[in-house]
């Protein structure tokens, strides 16, 4: 079983602490590696470590920094088949899957290294004669990233390019259900001769975590997580007033109107809910579907839902995959439980299979109401809850009736209605006739409970610096 260690200033940590952190394989619940768990004083140092760096790495022009994002993403793409290996063992994605995304995570390192001559500050006219206001974007210092699991190498780039390229340097927590893959990362900046200390990754409990986001040299925290996680980043962030980017729950509704290709809409709201097991925070998460249609449009979702496998990837890839843990598992299930007891009708799936691995089946609940939990909140698993609609206004007003607001989309061929919803939809994305695929030149923001700040594009990258005003007087 392999042992990983801390990734701090360009070295593999030697720790003689023995508190270790095991890491499972999903579909089969096997030991696969130890991880060694940072201390307080461990995350201190990464981040006095950052610290120093950042006071050269800042200096360095855009463009500087901008190459060696670029032997980056080279480096990435050429371990990808590497890096997807470990990816998959931790995950329980199809070894394609988790290589595919060592790719991605390389074109969204590529793409935020173009930004390196397009940040841009501001002339501002002044009241005052003989005076010039200069906007300047400088970058914030040290920036905690938290990494989520369930696209560990894709996100922990997300963050750490824009964050990189705007002249910060980081200290990354990933997932402690997938580790392994961040430190096949750091191997990678290791040999891109990233400057030591610009990049350093390390795994520990919470009560270590908040030590580092509180640490008074961190300027900005960013997360990828739970709306519970967000909250505590909220309260870490209190403590020296850092700057939060959160991207939190989702609760994607899909609305389905009379004159929509069915078997499209049935066929890519299925993918959505079953890729990576459900566990995809823009994953549809709830359908509405015109009364007219309803039962042509469930038995078209029902077939396109049987027909999908699951079980071990490694042995059938295209398979769906298992959740993350057991824990994720039986929550998901008590969901499904609660939600028929409340009057839903259970169309299929909805059962715990037997056997090695955190597999749950294709899910779909018919007859759902709005004030029901299963629509309320957020399930992160292969469930689909259906509910049915009138009109186009009052689709509208059932999918902003929520405390969430990552992710939209609408399937129709009837231009006004697509227009109407665009224009009212509460949601930072919103997706024609396609499910959710979050494009890095976009700019990926929840409205409501589903964050502060953003990924993604000119905006995301910007979000890691802050302005300064300068007033000349001549």
């Amino acid at each position: 079983m392999r042992v990983e260690r801390n990734f701090v200033n360009n070295q593999f940590q030697e720790t003689s602490v023995s508190d270790l952190i095991t890491v499972y394989n999903p579909e089969n619940e096997e030991q696969i590696a130890q991880v060694t768990a940072a201390t307080s004083a461990d995350v201190l140092e990464a981040v006095n470590i950052a610290n120093q760096a950042q006071k050269t790495w800042r200096k360095l022009t855009s463009i500087q920094r901008g190459e060696h994002l670029k032997k980056l993403a080279d480096k990435l793409a050429e371990k990808a088949d590497e890096i997807g290996q470990i990816l998959a063992l931790e995950s329980g994605k199809s070894v394609e899957d988790a290589t595919n995304e060592t790719h991605y995570a390389a074109d969204i390192t590529r793409y935020h290294a173009e930004w390196a001559r397009r940040i841009e500050g501001e002339i501002i006219p002044s009241d005052t004669p003989d005076e010039n206001l200069l906007l300047h974007r400088e970058p914030i210092g040290v920036v905690a990233c938290l990494i989520p699991f369930n696209y560990p190498v894709y996100t922990l780039l997300r963050k750490i390019a824009p964050a990189l390229i705007t002249g910060n340097t980081v200290v990354v927590r990933p997932s402690n259900n997938t580790p392994c893959s961040a430190f096949a990362i750091a191997q990678a900046i290791l040999e891109a001769e990233l400057p030591a200390g610009v990049v350093n990754i390390l795994t520990m409990d919470h009560t270590t975590a908040e030590t580092m986001c509180t640490h008074p040299k961190v300027g900005m925290i960013t997360l990828t997580g739970s709306v519970g996680a967000g909250r505590k980043v909220l309260e870490y962030s209190q403590v020296n007033i850092a700057k939060s980017s959160l991207e939190l729950g989702g609760k994607t509704p899909a609305i389905v109107t009379p004159d929509a290709d069915l078997e499209k809409a049935a066929r890519e709201i299925v993918i959505s809910k079953t890729s990576n097991c459900g566990q995809l925070c823009t994953a549809v998460e709830r359908v509405y579907v015109h009364e007219s249609i309803q039962d042509e449009f469930i038995q078209r979702l029902k077939q396109e839902m049987e027909s999908i496998s699951f079980g071990a990837r490694s042995l059938k890839p295209s398979n769906m995959g298992p959740l993350v843990n057991e824990n994720a598992r039986l929550n998901i299930h008590q969901m499904v439980e609660r939600a028929i007891d409340d009057g839903a009708h259970l169309l299929t799936g909805g059962y715990i299979p037997e056997g090695k691995g955190h597999f749950y089946p294709p899910t779909i609940l018919t007859q759902c109401r709005q004030d029901m939990e299963i629509v309320q909140e957020e399930i992160f698993g292969p469930v689909l809850p259906i509910l049915t609609y009138k009109t186009i206004d009052e689709a509208i007003e059932l999918a902003n009736d929520h405390q969430f607001g990552l992710a939209s989309l609408i399937y129709t061929e009837n231009y006004r209605d697509a227009m109407k919803v665009a224009n009212n939809i509460e949601a930072g994305e919103f997706y024609i006739n396609r499910i959710p695929a979050d494009p890095y030149q976009g700019y990926h923001q929840g409205w409501k409970r589903s964050g502060l700040g953003g990924d993604d594009g000119k905006h995301g990258m910007l979000d890691y610096t802050q302005t300064r005003l300068v007033i000349a007087k001549y």
